[in-house]
């Protein structure tokens, strides 16, 4: 850690391991585990890293990329709704810093309102998480690490190293797959 680092209580903390208690998991595509965080702890952690009045989130943009009626595994019928969503996230606990994240989401319901407002918290939940993990550890940042070196058992060593998923080469591979790049 950098003297410049440790003076700064924000740095200092943006530059912590992310404990393991605070890490999720569910299964992606195939036969593949991902590594999350849930929106409410980015959230939680924005509020005590920079304050809860020192940061915001602003959804620069959404837009549906899929509605389609289908049957699901038990022959219901119903909606399944995509969106993408980018959301920015400016703090202003020191100095004015931008960041911004793109997320996708997806709702299925037989209701097609449903399905939309499913799929469009989603989307802004993604994003929002996308954006504050360029904040560091504490937001993520160590999921994207195939070992994840930087995620704590809480004890203040750091987690043993176990391979994991690039969520977002993930993410990449299953908008390609979508055809939702073009």
């Amino acid at each position: 850690m950098t003297e410049e680092i440790r003076k700064d209580p924000i740095a200092a903390e943006l530059d912590k391991p992310l404990h393991r208690q605070n890490v999720k998991s569910r299964k992606g595509s195939g036969d593949i585990t991902l590594s999350y965080i849930e929106a409410w702890h980015a959230i939680a952690e924005a509020n005590r890293i920079f304050g809860w009045n020192c940061w915001n989130r602003e959804l620069v943009s959404i837009k549906p990329v899929q509605e389609l009626q289908a049957k699901n595994s038990r022959g219901k019928e119903v909606w399944r709704v995509a969106y993408i969503a980018t959301v920015r996230i400016t703090t202003n606990a020191d100095e004015i810093v931008i960041r911004e994240g793109t997320g996708f989401g997806q709702g299925i319901d037989p209701d097609l309102g449903q399905a939309h407002e499913s799929a469009v918290k989603e989307a802004e939940s993604d994003a929002m998480k996308r954006a504050l993990m360029t904040f560091g550890n504490p937001f993520g940042l160590a999921l994207y690490d195939r070992y994840q070196r930087n995620v704590s058992d809480g004890t203040g060593g750091e987690a043993p190293a176990k391979p994991a998923v690039d969520a977002g080469a993930e993410f990449a591979k299953e908008v390609l797959a979508l055809g939702l790049n073009d």
